[in-house]
């Protein structure tokens, strides 16, 4: 199935927070700095290599290699996002960071170490839930095809508090997602769900 309408509306979804509330964690649809540097740190479950490459996928304007760059990282990164705003905006910032690259996309044509996606799966908007599911199925498999050595991700969580969630958002059951990537990706997987927010982060090593 092709899903480039729901491209096409989560590169306007975010491309309009940007425009809003510029280069912060407002403007890529986080509620504070702080959870944003929360959800960045529970990637360094995976990322354990600091000479390692790294690919984020939906990288909004490159908040990630910057946190990764002062966690002592230095290995090669790209950063990719359906929005073009938001690559001119990593473009801008982030142009101090060494053996970077940004590219406009959805479907990576690089094959890193490992790949991560943060925030990706939530902002479904009006977009049926099936075929939500799908569209977040087909990226997890985009994930896993270009991390050599890994993925990682993070989802809203159905364990939270029903009366705090919003139909716009997408929520996904910690349990039956650790079951999927267990029976697709191998048993070398972790669901972190220990850090305060509502969402779960899950590392996939490959074998």
């Amino acid at each position: 199935m092709s899903h480039g309408y729901i491209v096409d509306k989560v590169a306007r979804y975010y491309a309009a927070r940007l425009s809003e509330h510029g280069a912060t964690a407002r403007g890529v649809d986080w509620n504070s700095a702080e959870s944003h540097e929360i959800r960045h740190r529970q990637f360094l479950h995976l990322i354990d290599d600091t000479k390692s490459s790294v690919l984020d996928l939906g990288c909004g304007f490159g908040d990630f290699v910057r946190f990764l760059r002062q966690s002592g990282h230095h290995g090669p990164f790209i950063g990719y996002d359906v929005a073009p705003s938001m690559i001119a905006e990593a473009k801008r910032i982030q142009h101090g960071c060494a053996d970077t690259v940004w590219r406009v996309g959805a479907r990576p044509s690089d094959t890193v170490d490992y790949a991560v996606a943060s925030g990706i799966f939530n902002v479904k908007g009006d977009v049926p839930l099936d075929e939500w599911r799908c569209y977040v199925d087909e990226t997890i498999e985009v994930l896993a095809q270009s991390g050599r050595r890994g993925f990682g991700f993070n989802v809203l969580s159905l364990s939270s508090d029903p009366d705090r969630r919003r139909p716009d958002l997408y929520y996904a059951d910690p349990v039956e997602m650790l079951k999927y990537c267990m029976e697709r990706f191998g048993r070398s997987v972790a669901l972190l769900q220990h850090y305060g927010l509502f969402e779960f982060t899950v590392i996939v090593r490959h074998a």
